[in-house]
């Protein structure tokens, strides 16, 4: 029996770094700071909620942690084992404990393969059971994210978005994993059908004490599902802390900035916006020091030279700014 006390992921100082080419001898003259230093861990059955603006450097992230992408520094370890640098073939065990749903649920989908097919794929690449138990699990599968067993024989065009979303969630289920990462899982879907994919994601949580690092742009989303919440700005963590202390007590400029722009329900109710200064520098050019500080209204001296380290500044809340 696993441990429940070893976190199912844990990341340490993660970086993932693009190389910049010109001319015709492709010569390196920069780099694409994506993810630069991110730390952080998932426990057995927890949701961790990767939020930011677009271009910050979440869904790279993702795919790092899940060596679809290789890191350049940093440790990532599944079930308390280090998997940064093992080859392919002593990583392929670990590639069951880890899947991922994508954005699209139409262009992750082939669409010359029956849907039965596309959600038994990895039960046959990992060369688990026959034909006739594969068929049978599919059918299982199909049946506990609401969709008929009688559609496995459909092509993806036949389905709606929210059903094949639903494929998606049952391919990522099919080898059981403990990890799964939702890249944007729900943003393409229409805001009914995303709440549908959403108690569906928390049924199989319970059911499965599966861990979700669920990549997200929606706060809204990311408070009904996540246990704690990470706020990413320009490739670093700003601030992490468990989800209430986000939304009640957000002590990152930043932070405050996302929340504030968070629609309320209550027509009654008028939140003050923080609308930030000036655009997302680039990635490849990073300000110095504190890399919010061209942006941020609270900045000093100080931001603009020291980058500032992620601290705890109460019981679990971390928080990246020389001010608190």
């Amino acid at each position: 029996m696993a441990n429940s006390n070893v976190p199912v992921l844990a990341v340490r100082d993660l970086k993932k770094h693009f190389p910049v080419k010109k001319g015709l001898l492709r010569r390196t003259v920069g780099q694409v700071y994506a993810v630069d230093g991110i730390s952080f861990t998932i426990g057995v059955g927890e949701t961790l909620g990767l939020v930011g603006e677009s271009g910050c450097g979440k869904t790279t992230a993702g795919r790092t942690v899940l060596r679809l992408t290789e890191p350049t520094s940093g440790t990532i370890e599944v079930g308390g084992t280090d998997i940064t640098h093992l080859p392919k073939g002593e990583l392929r065990p670990y590639r069951r404990q880890m899947q991922i749903i994508f954005q699209d649920p139409f262009s992750s989908l082939n669409p010359r393969m029956f849907a039965g097919d596309i959600v038994g794929e990895p039960l046959l690449v990992h060369g688990v059971s026959s034909r006739q138990e594969r068929q049978e699990m599919v059918a299982a599968l199909f049946a506990r994210v609401g969709l008929r067993p009688a559609q496995m024989v459909n092509y993806p065009h036949q389905f709606s978005g929210g059903q094949r979303q639903r494929i998606g969630i049952a391919r990522a289920l099919a080898l059981g994993p403990k990890l799964i990462v939702g890249d944007e899982p729900v943003s393409a879907l229409d805001v009914s059908i995303q709440a549908q994919v959403i108690n569906l994601l928390q049924d199989l949580q319970r059911e499965r004490q599966l861990s979700y690092l669920f990549i997200s742009h929606n706060l809204a989303v990311v408070e009904h599902i996540s246990h704690h919440i990470a706020v990413m700005y320009l490739g670093r963590i700003v601030e992490y802390a468990d989800t209430r202390s986000i939304f009640v007590r957000p002590q990152h400029p930043y932070t405050e900035a996302l929340l504030s722009a968070v629609p309320v329900p209550d027509p009654a109710i008028k939140r003050q916006k923080r609308v930030l200064q000036g655009d997302v520098p680039s990635p490849v050019n990073p300000p110095s020091g504190c890399h919010f500080h061209t942006r941020c209204p609270y900045v000093v001296p100080r931001c603009k030279i020291e980058s500032p380290p992620l601290r705890e500044i109460a019981p679990g809340h971390h928080v990246s700014c020389h001010l608190r």
